[in-house]
């Protein structure tokens, strides 16, 4: 299993940045997807999830009509939208599957990618 996030970076309040995380080494299609953020000196915190199939997507409270996330099953790739950036939203942003097969289920996460919202 291997997640590898792009697309972080330095943004302005109220700026826009699109997260994409590749996905690869499992059968993408059959498994709900999650972003994570974690700021400095904070736990890390679930932002969003979506189904397998990309029917069904979840948002903490603070997120809520400002991050779209998505997938494209063809690609193995899901994506999160993030629109009027805050500066609260700084954090390493980190691309989540619970991978599961015979022996158990195990989390794997991508390297993570920074974004920082400041003027």
């Amino acid at each position: 299993v291997q997640l590898v996030e792009s697309g972080g970076g330095l943004v302005q309040p109220g700026g826009s940045l699109r997260l994409s995380c590749a996905a690869s080494g499992f059968a993408f299609s059959r498994y709900a997807m999650k972003w994570y953020r974690q700021a400095p000196g904070k736990e890390r915190e679930l932002v969003a999830v979506i189904s397998s199939g990309g029917g069904t997507t979840n948002y903490r409270d603070s997120v809520k009509d400002r991050f779209t996330i998505s997938r494209d099953n063809a690609k193995n790739m899901v994506y999160l939208q993030m629109n009027s950036l805050k500066p609260e939203d700084t954090a390493v942003y980190y691309c989540n599957v619970l991978y599961c097969a015979s022996y158990g289920c195990t989390d794997y996460w991508g390297q993570g990618t920074q974004v920082t919202v400041s003027s």
